[in-house]
């Protein structure tokens, strides 16, 4: 009976040998030097990753005369020493709906409408002032936006406003702060569309490190989408405390932070082999690394990125265990039946 018992064992252990593929397996030098690109920022991980985006425009970091646009939307406000009636007249306005910007122009009280799209507000302010000076002497205008219908950057996801207006010199530093964005936001799944393009922005760098060379003026149109946390992970599996997927709002994580989350390698586990699965099923880059390279490497030399799988193996003697464990109940159940074969048999 023992030898039926071995020989079931080598024979499942056979049968059980793993197969060989030919992927791309490296070493840890290979992982260190594509973790010190990967310290580049985002627009380095998407072209690892296969997804390579456009420079930004030539005209990204500069401001623009901002001019008002069709149904823009103005609070005007006129000061006369003797017109108390008019002036009252622009405040009721200003506080109930606004002067809309309607074929291009204005209407106001005591004159005809008034042109003012394409001009900015200062000259628009000029030609109200003029167009009144030829009924009314000795009258100021003074002219704001109240609200902007095309001229604004249309925000969705995790923001607490739904839109923002430009003026031809907010940048997206100060949008971002005006949309409340939370800290625990994903940056590196953000990400910012202009007619119909995705923009090479890097918003961890700019709101975390700090780096105004991704600080672009936002122009009317620009629509801007915050990410949840949980849009870009890492997944740790095998013989660690708590497999898990660990959140990336940076766009890279430690390996050894990583492995920290998911309650370290246990006794069972095999220290000598720990892989990194980086891309697709079709075309996988696998690294091997062993413990010693996780303790004397440091962190920026050993980061993942979303998509990655960090899978830590069993030591030979935890699967030989693990295997006898689930054999066993089997043997048992044979070793019965030969027992009771044995009785009943003459």
């Amino acid at each position: 009976m023992e030898r039926l018992i071995i020989l079931i064992c080598l024979l499942t252990l056979c049968g059980c040998a793993p197969q060989t593929f030919d992927y791309c397996v490296e070493g840890a030098d290979e992982f260190v030097v594509d973790s010190y690109n990967i310290r580049q920022g985002k627009l380095t991980i998407l072209e690892m990753q296969g997804r390579c985006q456009e420079c930004l425009p030539p005209d990204a970091m500069c401001e623009y005369e901002d001019v008002i646009a069709e149904d823009d939307i103005l609070n005007i406000a006129v000061y006369h020493p003797l017109r108390q009636d008019l002036m009252q007249s622009f405040s009721f306005i200003n506080q109930t709906i606004g002067f809309k910007v309607t074929n291009g122009s204005v209407d106001i009280p005591d004159i005809p409408p008034v042109c003012v799209a394409g001009l900015t507000l200062t000259e628009a302010r000029h030609a109200i002032q003029n167009a009144y000076q030829e009924h009314i002497s000795d009258i100021e205008v003074f002219i704001t936006y109240k609200d902007r219908l095309a001229r604004k950057v249309d925000l969705a996801g995790l923001v607490g406003t739904p839109y923002i207006p430009v003026d031809g010199k907010i940048r997206l530093y100060e949008v971002l702060s005006k949309a409340r964005v939370p800290t625990t936001a994903n940056f590196f799944m953000s990400y910012i569309e202009r007619e119909g393009e995705l923009l090479p922005v890097d918003m961890y760098r700019l709101l975390v490190e700090g780096d105004m060379s991704q600080n672009i003026v936002m122009r009317g149109g620009d629509k801007v989408f915050i990410a949840d946390p949980i849009e870009a992970r890492a997944m740790i599996m095998g013989e660690v405390g708590r497999p898990t997927a660990v959140n990336l709002p940076s766009g890279y994580i430690s390996l050894r932070e990583a492995l920290v989350l998911a309650g370290g390698i246990p006794f069972t586990g095999n220290s000598n082999r720990i892989q990194v699965i980086r891309g697709g099923l079709i075309n996988p880059k696998i690294y091997v690394l062993s413990w010693k390279h996780i303790i004397h490497l440091p962190n920026e030399s050993l980061l993942l990125i979303p998509g990655d799988t960090v899978y830590v193996t069993e030591k030979p003697i935890t699967r030989w265990n693990r295997f006898i464990s689930q054999l066993l109940p089997s043997m048992q159940g044979v070793t019965s039946c030969n027992d009771a074969y044995r009785v009943f048999t003459p």
